[in-house]
């Protein structure tokens, strides 16, 4: 059986689409958007329409689409940059969020502003008595994902933009994982910042953006030849960037089929992890349809994942950006799961290539290797 890939929350494919409308801005198209000639011009334009695309794919309008390299950059420029110019007050962060929020979140306490984590249940939604009680205190930003990348639990945005309205302080939400696989409307969800990735969505990696709110006064982090209308400096990658605008068209097209698709997946997925007895975290919160998180009892996450990975299924332990790290998620943590339960999490993320037939051979796959590997505990006891 040739390798199957589970990990589509990590990084996605490059759609066959996207790649052909990059490659003339690879190529023969090599103009910097900046330059005044036809070759400028034309990188110009090509830059645009993918703002556009962009921008309708989130229901906000293409003069809010500020491109950045990545995802993680969006989300520094995004926390750092709103609330450097203002007084410093406190930053509250959900406890489930990426690194690439929670960190420059972190990072503004050198310079005055306190930091403070609002809690979680233990199916990963948000504490909304918490966020209440911590909002009583003078607050700059509220930054809360709409969707989380290992449980794919979904929180209530627009509740927590209502409450943080209320207290004059900014929202921003981290929706990487939310684009393409639920409806993502900037608006209605009355965030005042919103972070999106092109490679989440069959998009090339180095593309990201965040959609802002105009009336909103944002910092830079980046000075220099002033692209981006002085937001964010630097010579626009037009190949991504052009690659990003048409990812984002196909994935809001393919959305419902993409969904149906998923959820059926993943349904057959839990109903064979749920014979082999294991604990799937956020089971009954609203999800992403595409993710599923969950751990055996005494069973190494990692462990786990080599021994999948030999038998030809590509899954994760966790998110990617931390696999380096040998602590257990924190995100589990947050949840309250206990820290050995933690250790043994695998995540797997469909996507819209993936079958049934993949998963069936998935669960036997895993049921034989959870026999192996206890076995040779017993051994070794």
């Amino acid at each position: 059986m040739s390798q199957v890939y589970f990990d589509h929350n990590s990084t996605t494919a490059l759609k066959t689409e996207v790649l052909e409308v990059m490659l003339p801005f690879m190529a023969n198209q090599h103009g910097n958007p900046t330059s005044r000639h036809s070759f400028g011009r034309t990188a110009r334009a090509a830059v645009e329409h993918a703002r556009e695309q962009v921008a309708s794919a989130v229901g906000a309008y293409a003069t809010q689409i500020v491109f950045t390299a990545s995802g993680t950059e969006a989300n520094n420029f995004a926390v750092q940059g709103i609330v450097s110019g203002l007084e410093p007050a406190q930053i509250l962060v959900s406890s489930i969020e990426h690194p690439c929020v929670s960190r420059p979140a972190l990072a503004m306490q050198a310079r005055g502003w306190k930091t403070h984590s609002i809690n979680i249940d233990d199916n990963c939604n948000l504490d909304i008595t918490h966020l209440q009680k911590l909002l009583k205190a003078p607050t700059n930003l509220v930054s809360v994902m709409l969707a989380n990348n290992e449980t794919g639990a979904i929180q209530d945005i627009a509740k927590v933009a209502e409450l943080a309205r209320e207290h004059k302080a900014y929202v921003h939400t981290d929706a990487v994982q939310a684009l393409g696989k639920i409806p993502v409307d900037f608006f209605a969800l009355n965030v005042h910042a919103m972070t999106i990735s092109s490679h989440k969505i069959g998009g090339p990696l180095g593309a990201g953006a965040l959609v802002l709110d105009k009336r909103i006064d944002i910092q830079p982090l980046l000075h220099g030849g002033g692209q981006e209308k002085g937001l964010r400096s630097g010579t626009e990658n037009v190949a991504a960037i052009v690659g990003f605008g048409a990812a984002c068209e196909l994935a809001v097209k393919n959305l419902t089929a993409f969904d149906m698709h998923t959820e059926h997946l993943r349904k057959h997925l839990e109903t064979g992890l749920k014979k082999l007895n294991a604990v799937i975290f956020g089971q009954n919160a609203l999800r992403i349809p595409n993710t599923s998180f969950f751990a055996f009892p005494n069973m190494d996450g990692e462990t786990l994942v080599m021994a999948l990975d030999r038998k030809g299924f590509a899954v994760a332990s966790g998110s990617a950006c931390s696999s380096d790290s040998d602590k257990p998620s924190h995100v589990l943590l947050a949840m309250g799961v206990d820290e050995d339960l933690a250790r043994g999490a695998i995540r797997v993320s469909f996507g819209a290539s993936n079958t049934i037939e993949q998963v069936q051979h998935f669960l036997t796959a895993l049921e034989g290797e959870l026999t192996r590997l206890k076995n040779l505990a017993a051994i070794a006891a």
